[in-house]
Order: structure tokens, then sequence, then C-alpha cells
């Protein structure tokens, strides 16, 4: 239940964070850079609203490491939609190969329970 709670609210504040890094260069590109960098801490603002919380009830249920790559993946999983469908970016095998990569990075760092 925690660790379903702590992805939960990292799936949510990674919503935010992408769109406070990313979504001003579709949407800001031709306004001056410093109103980007206001509405993105706006909006960076609701993302530390989720992810806080999120890595404090997380750090009770995994380890520091874990917590991380588990902040890794769902930041891949957010992005990768993000940037097809919003963003409008090409699909590609690489966004499959990042997978991969972090899978294994998942693999070492929850093997033995983190141990």
């Amino acid at each position: 239940m925690i660790i379903t709670r702590v992805i939960l609210l990292l799936v949510c504040s990674n919503i935010f964070m992408t769109f406070a890094w990313y979504a001003h260069l579709k949407n800001l590109n031709h306004k001056p850079w410093i109103m980007a960098v206001f509405v993105s801490w706006g909006i960076a603002f609701f993302e530390y609203l989720l992810q806080v919380p999120a890595n404090r009830i997380g750090f009770t249920a995994l380890t520091l490491p874990q917590l991380k790559i588990l902040q890794e993946v769902i930041t891949l999983s957010v992005f990768i939609p993000f940037a097809i469908f919003y963003m409008k970016q090409p699909l590609k095998l690489d966004f499959l190969w990042a997978a991969i990569c972090l899978m294994g990075a998942v693999y070492f760092v929850f093997r033995n329970n983190g141990s």
C-alpha cells in the first residue's frame, strides 16, 4: 500500500515536473526566457507539493537508491508519452533501449532487497 501511494504521488509529481521543464519550449518559445522561468517555477511548486511527501513516505519502505531508481523509471514513463503526444516528437527505438537500461538499474538496486 505504501509503495502504491508513493508511485501515484511520484507519477503526478513527474507530470508537473515534465511540464515545468519542457512545455515552455512549445508554449512560450516566443516569450522572454525569464517569463518561462517564472511559469516553470509556478508549475514546479505543485511538483514539490507531491514529490516531497512521496519521497518521505517512500523512504519509510525503500532504500534511498531504490527510491531514486523508482523515480527515474517513472520519469521515463511520463516523459516518453509527453514527448510523443504533447511535443510531437517521433517515437524512437532509443526509448526502448533507455527503458531496458533502466530495467537493469531496477534489477541491481532491488535485488537482495536493496542491501
